[in-house]
């Protein structure tokens, strides 16, 4: 059963992506700041990679989990609540700051993962949330409004985070986490979001059953279920790559935070140019081929990153295969999300009538 978007869906939906890309542009330059400093300070790849190891875990641990819970609970309740807990997290860490002056290096890998457990839950809600609030036929295209937004605060956010980490504090620069979290929890508490109605079995939530549910829509489609278990087994050994990005430039390029930085910009431009061209383009006519253009365009990027040199020359085209890379990325997870609803939607559909 699917909730009637609001008339002035266009307000709602840019309200809510709006307050959502100050949070991530508060975000994205406290990570920077983050990862630059374990990587300035350390030079160390298996830091780096404890922090990645960290950052991903939760996802892993409980990503399967999430969803099952999340329809347990409002939408609007879950996106405030992920929100400020991921602010609260790195406010937290700050304080660290002014108690021990120096803490740990191992304390900032546990503040990362920590941040990520509020993406864990923050992310599928939001995913949820905005078919209700979009007309089905504009979800493409919404879609792309909303990476354009996101990608621009991706953009910004390691810049900023880069000239706040040459003249600032990094406690002072961990409270900017804080105050996008507070403009994102107040754009969504501004919008009434539509619910679904919530299950009658919410207080004892039987998640072995629904995760089994879950599992057998993917059973009755064989294309589905083979192109997610692909696309799985590749990000698997593609995200953990971005950990690694900073110390690249520190350490193999031997450059600066504003390299770091710039490095980080071309990747969200490479974002904001194809999540552009896909609301420019609407309604996709062949959604798989893009997603195969996407993936194609992850392996060539990564792989040709893997064989630079570490000169000048280098460096820049790393920069420049960063930006496609993250062009690639938009163009593979925009119409994946479509592709998903639909196929699951027509399974269930046959199944009942079977």
């Amino acid at each position: 059963m699917e909730t009637m978007q609001p008339p002035h869906w266009r307000r709602s939906f840019f309200t809510v992506i709006a307050g959502q890309t100050v949070s991530l542009l508060g975000s994205s330059a406290v990570q920077f700041s983050l990862i630059w400093w374990l990587a300035s300070e350390t030079a160390s790849p298996m830091m780096l990679a404890f922090s990645g190891l960290l950052a991903f875990l939760p996802q892993m641990l409980l990503g399967p989990f999430a969803g099952v819970w999340i329809d347990r609970l409002k939408r609007k309740t879950v996106l405030i609540g992920a929100d400020l807990f991921t602010g609260l997290v790195a406010t937290a860490f700050a304080g660290l700051f002014v108690v021990m002056e120096q803490p740990p290096y191992w304390t900032a890998c546990v503040a990362l993962g920590l941040r990520a457990v509020g993406g864990v839950f923050h992310t599928p809600a939001m995913q949820a949330t905005i078919p209700l609030l979009v007309p089905r036929g504009e979800l493409v295209r919404a879609g792309g409004w909303g990476q354009f937004l996101q990608s621009g605060s991706f953009m910004l956010g390691p810049v900023i985070g880069a000239a706040m980490y040459a003249a600032l504090p990094l406690p002072v620069i961990l409270l900017t986490d804080l105050f996008g979290a507070l403009v994102a929890a107040l754009a969504v508490a501004l919008v009434r979001l539509p619910e679904l109605p919530l299950r009658r079995d919410a207080a004892a939530p039987n998640v072995l059953r629904e995760l089994k549910e879950g599992a057998a829509v993917y059973a009755r489609d064989r294309k589905l279920c083979f192109m997610t278990a692909c696309i799985t087994i590749g990000l698997v050994f593609f995200l953990p790559l971005s950990s690694f990005y900073p110390l690249m430039t520190s350490d193999y390029f031997q450059g600066t935070a504003w390299q770091g930085s710039l490095v980080e910009l071309l990747y969200a431009a490479g974002m904001m140019l194809s999540a552009l061209l896909t609301g420019m383009l609407g309604r996709m006519q062949n959604k798989l081929a893009w997603v195969h253009l996407g993936l194609l365009g992850i392996g060539a990027t990564s792989l040709l990153c893997g064989l630079l040199p570490p000169t000048a020359f280098g460096y820049w085209a790393f920069a420049v295969l960063c930006m496609l890379m993250g062009a690639s990325g938009n163009l593979y997870g925009i119409p994946y999300t479509p592709i998903c609803r639909r196929r699951s939607r027509r399974s269930c559909r046959a199944a009942r009538f079977r």
